[in-house]
């Protein structure tokens, strides 16, 4: 795909959401970590759900330690891999108190540094809670990326790596939103919704599904 055509896209997305978010519900940076961190194999939609019950309790890392892994479980054990994640949140929590003050680094090496962070979640959190440039890539992002041949790439350390290269600096913050959301709800795995696409004009998929 041309400089053009990514411009158009960009442009396009923009206009039909200027200020695009995560569906995460959170309000401090730590409590977007922990939501980001609970995320992984599950839906936005079931994490709130834990979420709204767990951050009255517990939105700081000492509130969240004072509950222990069994106190976070009865919390989270509607999402996939509780276990693991109560486990991660708990070690992550000591270690935001033991490093940083109990608060969120602005920092990608510490970020990954915290247990059950990969690069993916460092870069979600930097982009969403701090406005950094990073585009975190998931499954919806790596599909329409591909799909559309905005950033193709075998992996998605290749996709985002191509996206950092083509994207313009203007659209650097908002496009892991713009493209995630697109990818949830319209590029959809099975049967995309060519039809009813923003961007269809401009893609480049050759077997685009109507009707």
């Amino acid at each position: 795909m041309n400089k053009t055509r990514r411009l158009a896209i960009l442009s396009r997305l923009r206009a039909n959401d200027p200020n695009p978010t995560t569906e995460l519900v959170y309000t401090t940076p730590f409590e977007l970590l922990i939501a980001v961190l609970l995320s992984a194999q599950a839906t936005d939609v079931s994490v709130n759900k834990a979420t709204v019950k767990l951050f009255p309790v517990a939105n700081t890392p000492a509130a969240m330690l004072s509950l222990g892994v069994e106190g976070v479980k009865g919390y989270i054990k509607s999402i996939g891999l509780f276990n693991s994640k109560a486990e991660n949140i708990i070690k992550t929590c000591r270690m935001l108190l033991d490093h940083h003050h109990g608060e969120v680094p602005q920092d990608r090496a510490a970020l990954e540094a915290l247990p059950g962070v990969g690069r993916k979640t460092a870069n979600v959190v930097l982009n969403t809670a701090f406005g950094w440039p990073t585009i975190a890539v998931d499954t919806h992002i790596f599909r329409v990326c591909n799909r559309t041949h905005f950033a193709p790439g075998k992996n998605v350390e290749a996709v985002e790596q191509k996206l950092l290269q083509v994207v313009p600096k203007e659209f650097a913050v908002n496009c892991h939103h713009w493209l995630i959301l697109h990818g949830r709800y319209t590029c959809i795995a099975r049967k995309p919704r060519c039809g009813s696409c923003l961007i269809e004009d401009l893609c480049e998929y050759k077997e685009k599904v109507y009707g």
